[in-house]
C-alpha cells in the first residue's frame, strides 16, 4: 500500500500549489511562495480579474527579490506578464530554492483576482536551440575537414615513409 503511494507521487508530473481568488487593493500586490526543496520544475501561473477592465499583472522572482520589493528597493524579476484582466506565464526553474508568485494590481481599483499556480516536473528539459546557426554549421565543417585532411596526411606519409 505504501509503495504503490509513493509510485503515485513519483509519477505525478503536475502539482497544484494554489487554485484561489486574492483581493489585491490598489496599487498594492500581494504574494504566493514556491518552494523547490529538490527536483526542477516549470512553474506556470494563470490568473483572472473577476471585474473588467482590470490591469493585473504577475512575476516570478526569487525570494530575495521578494525581500527587496518589500524593502521598495531595485528588485529583479524572472518572469512577468503584461498587465491586463487575464495572462498566463511559464518559466522553467533550473535550480532549486525559494521563489514566489506576485501578483500586482497596477490599476486605480481594488481587484479580485482568481490565481491559478502549479508546477510541472514532467516536462523535458533539454535545450531550447536544436541546430546551429548557418555560420556555425558552417565552422563545424570546415574543423571536421581541416582536421580529416590533416589525419590522411599525416597517414600517407608514414605510410610512403615506410614503404621506401
Amino acid at each position: 500500500m505504501i509503495a504503490a503511494a509513493c509510485l503515485l507521487l513519483f509519477a505525478a508530473t503536475r502539482v497544484d500549489l494554489v487554485d484561489d481568488v486574492y483581493q489585491v487593493p490598489a496599487n498594492e500586490w500581494r504574494y504566493v511562495d514556491v518552494a523547490l526543496r529538490q527536483r526542477t520544475a516549470v512553474v506556470e501561473a494563470a490568473y483572472q480579474a473577476e471585474r473588467q477592465p482590470a490591469d493585473v499583472r504577475v512575476a516570478l522572482l526569487r525570494r530575495e527579490d521578494l525581500e527587496r520589493l518589500r524593502n521598495e528597493k531595485p528588485h529583479g524579476v524572472l518572469a512577468a506578464t503584461d498587465p491586463g484582466a487575464s495572462g498566463r506565464l511559464r518559466h522553467p526553474i533550473s535550480q532549486p530554492g525559494e521563489y514566489a508568485i506576485v501578483v500586482d494590481n497596477t490599476g486605480d481599483a481594488p481587484a479580485a483576482v482568481h490565481l491559478r499556480v502549479w508546477l510541472d516536473f514532467g516536462e523535458q528539459r533539454g535545450p531550447a536551440v536544436t541546430h546551429l546557426s548557418p555560420r556555425r554549421q558552417l565552422v563545424v565543417i570546415l574543423i571536421s575537414f581541416a582536421v580529416f585532411f590533416g589525419i590522411v596526411t599525416w597517414s600517407a606519409r608514414r605510410l610512403l615513409r615506410t614503404m621506401r
